[in-house]
């Protein structure tokens, strides 16, 4: 049997309504106790003014502040403080809060992986020698085009070369090039895939594993437009605050939260309920 407040306020939110079961049933006591202080002292960023507890009785039909329960409950879950957690939930609320600033992202040079016509748009600033990029882009993608926000997402790539990656010259112009001919996104995942046992040498076998041409695609890593849309997409993130991959956007608004696929994951979807409403 579940005790304490966050029981309590749970229990008040689902009397006479079939939901599915919040993270926050099954916590342990210590975790519990977590979430409890973070849901007695934090605010959500929209619907009610309130703390999260006293959101949960007042609005108990409001999906934000479900999803920022269930949210902060899943971090307590995975033994973040409860300290952490107030700062994600912070700096989460920069990110989220409308209207936020807009930032110029050229959409229409990248490469679309989920619903094109999506009323949400994730940009996605990436290296492709980037080790955090590796972690994040492939579950985004899969989402966006198999999982849970696949029909009501785009997702796109700019390029965003890091110096300090080693060989980030020639593995960004590679992607370029294979966007050029068509499968950017095939020869990223497949760049990611093979991260460990990079060299410029396996460049040219990738590009046959995504089904590229590999005179073609030889030739286009030559071609000084490719290099120059691989610069114009750097400038373009530099213009827009970038400054580490991976770097995301969320219909034009820069994300600062947690780069964690839970906590990302789940602001998108907070996005796509905003966007239908």
């Amino acid at each position: 049997m579940r005790s304490g407040l966050l029981a309590g306020v749970l229990t008040l939110c689902t009397t006479g309504v079939a939901l599915a079961r919040s993270p926050c049933d099954d916590l342990s006591p210590e975790a519990r106790a977590v979430a409890d202080r973070v849901l007695t002292t934090a605010h959500p960023y929209d619907v009610c003014d309130d703390t999260l507890a006293a959101c949960l009785k007042s609005h108990p039909d409001a999906p934000l502040v479900r999803r920022l329960a269930d949210w902060v409950c899943r971090k307590a879950s995975r033994g973040e403080t409860a300290a952490s957690i107030t700062r994600s939930l912070e700096k989460r609320a920069l990110s989220m809060m409308r209207p936020g600033k807009v930032h110029a992202i050229a959409l229409d040079q990248a490469p679309v992986a989920g619903c094109p016509k999506a009323a949400v748009v994730v940009a996605a600033y990436v290296c492709a020698r980037c080790p955090f990029c590796t972690k994040l882009i492939p579950v985004l993608h899969r989402e966006v085009t198999s999982g849970r926000l696949a029909g009501r997402v785009a997702l796109v790539f700019r390029l965003f070369p890091i110096k300090s990656h080693e060989h980030s010259t020639e593995a960004n112009l590679a992607v370029a090039a294979a966007q050029r001919l068509g499968k950017g996104w095939e020869y990223l995942l497949r760049a990611y895939r093979g991260f460990d046992v990079f060299s410029p040498a396996v460049l040219s076998d990738w590009a046959a594993d995504v089904g590229l041409d590999r005179a073609a695609f030889e030739a286009a890593t030559r071609d000084p437009a490719v290099r120059d849309a691989v610069v114009a997409s750097k400038k373009e993130g530099i213009r827009n605050g970038v400054d580490a991959t991976p770097t995301l956007f969320l219909n034009g608004r820069q994300w600062q939260g947690d780069l964690d696929a839970d906590t990302v994951l789940d602001a998108i979807e907070e996005e796509a309920e905003a966007v239908s409403r």
